[in-house]
């Protein structure tokens, strides 16, 4: 029988709980697609790596918000199944980090061996400037609702949106150098920055999928 009856203060707070992190991965999905959109258009314009990378980023993101969204249904769906779901969206996250990095890092070294030299681009410095105002406070609503969940793939979700922080604003960086002294190679060394960062959140996500194994 469906309804609230029965249902204790617990549970009906848990749902409250999944219904804020629904609506968040969502906002992500649907920002992000247009943010993802926006950036490779000014990337095409400034044949910018940098914004291609931020661009791909974005798509990656939404992605991993889609895992997320599937995992929170699943719980809702048969809460019995949430740990192995659990896992299995720590696993997919954990990939597109890994995935990503691979993007950025090959593009960025082809971009400086060719010595390609992007325009500026003012679109890419509004666009990232407006990411660098908004992701904050968007990882840190995940990342508080996923440990009141205690669910690990919300935070790792999380981690991933701090990801894009910190490629907001080494793109921001770059692109600011390039139109301000025409630093071209500070574009696509701007993107390999964040490699690192990706790199050691995939790491950091495939640890979290096996947390309580020897528990």
């Amino acid at each position: 029988m469906t309804g609230t009856i029965g249902t204790t203060p617990n549970q009906t707070r848990r749902a409250a709980l999944i219904r804020r992190a629904s609506w968040l991965a969502w906002f992500t999905v649907v920002w992000n697609i247009g943010e993802g959109w926006v950036a490779l258009v000014a990337a095409a314009s400034a044949e910018s790596q940098a914004l291609v990378g931020f661009g791909v980023d974005s798509f990656v993101e939404s992605a991993a918000a889609a895992v997320v969204i599937w995992r929170l249904r699943a719980e809702q769906r048969a809460p019995e199944r949430a740990e192995t779901v659990e896992r299995q969206a720590l696993r997919i996250i954990a990939v597109t980090f890994f995935v990503l990095a691979a993007m950025v890092g090959l593009e960025s070294v082809r971009s400086l061996v060719a010595g390609e030299q992007p325009d500026a681009s003012f679109l890419g410095i509004a666009l990232t400037a407006t990411s660098l105002a908004v992701m904050p406070v968007l990882a840190r609503a995940k990342r508080s609702v996923g440990r009141s969940l205690g669910a690990r793939s919300v935070e790792a979700d999380s981690r991933q949106t701090q990801a894009c922080v910190y490629l907001s604003f080494v793109v921001l960086v770059g692109l600011v150098f390039n139109a301000a002294f025409g630093w071209w190679w500070a574009d696509p060394v701007a993107a390999l920055g964040v490699v690192a960062f990706l790199v050691r959140e995939g790491i950091e996500t495939r640890r979290a999928e096996h947390v309580g194994d020897c528990c």
